[in-house]
């Protein structure tokens, strides 16, 4: 048997295969054009930046909100990246929304969208995975995003014996060797919506996949062993204290670095946030004389890479010095990070949601 022809044909088979199962089974996402519609760069674009380390279910609220009020890259563009900020509070990851901000402004000026990856790559906060996203689903460029279910798909329908991060690139070359011209955008999400409903990571509904036949995984009775799982280590916890100074209804806050965790962001004046527990904390002090309350419960917020206990002390000020107050009505109106949110809940009778 000549072992190439055998690989094409089982390729041109997954694509058959697939995109057929697709026409009847794709999900309806606000983000996604119908059939026979053309796809909205701009919707695919700013959907991919919110789909970044965020699930399916979470963006689509997100991005509906954002599309009613920014219809158009334009009106995007137009807008203030505290006015974004705003809008992104709770999805996360907030330097893509700074990215945004400035991919924006760029994109309203080079106007037609950019359509290959090469052009896309440069944008702010995009890598290689959403160029591809961007090129495939709303133009058509002969290229497979490589995201997690895809890499699932592919590792169980070819038995990639490999954990990550090698097996990225193995399934990217793969990829290569599959994607083509014909419906790419397709493609891709075909591939995307199968590992998200059949192919999932735990019970898979391998009797209803329309690629059963073809993958090897399912025909030696082995899909649980793939893909192989890289060995998963704890989060480091950090610790730190959150101070508040309140002088009436308002609440002293300041302006975090651009850079950095939850960069360019309000936030309340804590410690530096280190991995073992302070036993002297130096105390915030924007003015003299002010005695701290230290409340009995301390705050705990998770991260990607690690989890915070923030505890939490509280003062009174009459002579409030200059910064940034914000009064209790008017919190909804800035973008305040989660872990900022919860320390506040905890002041009694100040803001409640």
């Amino acid at each position: 048997m000549n072992t190439s022809v055998n690989i094409i044909s089982i390729k041109a088979e997954i694509r058959e295969r697939l995109l057929a199962w697709y026409d009847d089974h794709q999900r309806t996402l606000p983000w996604r054009a119908r059939h026979g519609q053309t796809p909205n760069p701009y919707h695919v674009y700013l959907s991919e930046v919110m789909l970044q380390q965020t699930t399916v279910a979470t963006v689509k609220a997100y991005f509906e909100r954002f599309i009613n009020k920014w219809p158009r890259l334009e009106n995007l563009a137009a807008a203030s990246l505290d006015e974004i900020l705003v809008e992104w509070q709770g999805l996360g990851y907030y330097s893509r929304a700074r990215n945004l901000h400035k991919a924006a402004n760029f994109l309203s000026r080079m106007l037609p969208f950019p359509q290959i990856p090469e052009d896309l790559i440069v944008l702010p906060g995009v890598g290689d995975y959403t160029a591809a996203a961007v090129s495939s689903i709303a133009f058509d460029y002969p290229i497979i995003p490589v995201d997690g279910n895809i890499m699932r798909v592919f590792a169980r329908v070819f038995t990639v014996p490999i954990s990550l991060p090698k097996l990225k690139d193995e399934i990217t070359k793969i990829a290569e060797s599959i994607a083509c011209k014909n419906r790419s955008g397709d493609f891709a999400q075909a591939l995307m919506d199968l590992g998200a409903t059949l192919c999932k990571p735990k019970d898979p509904q391998c009797t209803m996949c329309p690629l059963k036949t073809v993958c090897k995984a399912y025909q030696i009775e082995r899909v649980s062993d793939f893909p192989k799982l890289k060995l998963k280590t704890e989060k480091p916890i950090r610790y730190g204290t959150a101070f508040v100074l309140i002088h009436e209804d308002k609440i002293l806050f300041e302006r975090r670095p651009e850079k950095g965790l939850l960069g360019g962001m309000a936030g309340l004046p804590t410690t530096p946030w280190e991995q073992n527990p302070l036993s002297e904390i130096a105390a915030f002090e924007p003015e003299n004389g002010v005695e701290w309350e230290t409340l009995p419960k301390a705050i705990k917020h998770t991260f990607t890479h690690f989890h915070l206990y923030l505890s939490i002390k509280i003062s009174i000020s009459k002579r409030p010095p200059k910064g940034l107050w914000i009064a209790s009505d008017a919190m909804e109106t800035i973008a305040l990070p989660t872990v900022m949110k919860k320390v506040i809940k905890e002041i009694p009778g100040f803001f409640k949601t």
